[in-house]
């Protein structure tokens, strides 16, 4: 199966992301029109790692947004739950501590990270209420959460076109540069099913973080939420 449904039974979401797995960096980097550098950078300076910090990067897929972590000093653990990202990860970047998890049942110790990030991830976790309060529970008291994800677009008349490109342009060139184009119409879809800004500063709060708050990236195409355990 390379789709998965909106109702992201696990077993189908992880093989989706096993057959996108060889080719998923470089499509991203496509799809994205160069954004996710972007994004990713963003992320690392919202998290703002101190050398010697414990960071749990879940989603981490392949890493690519793990190696920043390390790159200034912290111990990052990148987290996935498709085996298929793990190993690709692992080929190309042998020094990560790659670890498989279920981000609804993560298999870390209370209160083990300084801080957790996940990106373009939480909406994938068949529960991401449920995803969230183990964030929380894998954090130090202090400690703090990043949410790098898909979000509204705040200008009407762009959020129009960005749905028109996800529904009608994103998957013929998937088709073009991905392993498993098929896929993408199910990540263009769980983009459009997704809350918006608000709406998941509101379900973080709901998992037991507090102060939450949220900055708009590209017109709000991204949002970053920021919080402390």
């Amino acid at each position: 199966m390379a789709r998965a449904q909106l109702d992201k039974q696990p077993i189908d979401v992880r093989r989706m992301f096993d057959t996108v797995a060889r080719r998923y960096d470089v499509t991203n980097d496509v799809l994205s029109l160069g954004q996710d550098r972007r994004w990713r950078h963003d992320v690392i300076e919202a998290v703002a790692p101190v050398a010697g910090e414990r960071v749990l990067d879940l989603a981490a897929g392949t890493g690519t947004s793990s190696e920043p972590f390390h790159d200034r000093g912290a111990t990052v653990v990148p987290c996935d739950f498709s085996l298929g990202m793990l190993r690709v990860g692992k080929q190309a970047r042998p020094h990560l501590p790659f670890t498989a998890g279920d981000g609804t049942r993560l298999p870390f110790a209370d209160g083990t990270f300084d801080a957790v990030t996940i990106s373009f991830g939480l909406r994938n976790i068949v529960d991401p209420l449920a995803g969230l309060r183990e964030m929380r529970r894998v954090t130090r008291p202090g400690g703090r959460l990043v949410v790098c994800e898909f979000s509204h677009p705040t200008w009407a008349p762009f959020r129009t076109v960005y749905l028109e490109y996800l529904m009608k342009a994103l998957p013929p060139i998937a088709r073009a540069v991905s392993s498993a184009p098929d896929a993408y119409v199910y990540l263009a879809e769980s983009i459009r099913a997704w809350p918006d800004q608000q709406g998941l500063s509101d379900l973080v709060a709901e998992a037991g973080w507090t102060g939450v708050e949220w900055r708009n990236l590209t017109g709000g195409v991204v949002a970053l939420h920021r919080a402390t355990a």
